[in-house]
């Protein structure tokens, strides 16, 4: 009846966060493993109303 510790899940929140300072942000998944360097997605900010370069933050 011993204890037995869960696998470590495969995917990580990250945050994307606007290049434009407007504080902007998405919430995505990312695999760790497959992609070990930093996200950098051109997604839409509402706030400027354009795409912008969205870079990967760490989730608080």
């Amino acid at each position: 009846m011993g204890f037995k510790a869960m696998a470590k899940p495969a995917t990580i929140l990250v945050k994307l966060e606007s290049t434009a300072d407007t504080g902007y942000f998405y919430v995505v998944k990312k695999n760790p493993r497959k992609t070990t360097n930093k996200l950098e997605f051109k997604k839409y900010d509402p706030k400027v109303r354009k795409h912008v370069v969205f870079r990967e933050t760490k989730l608080k």
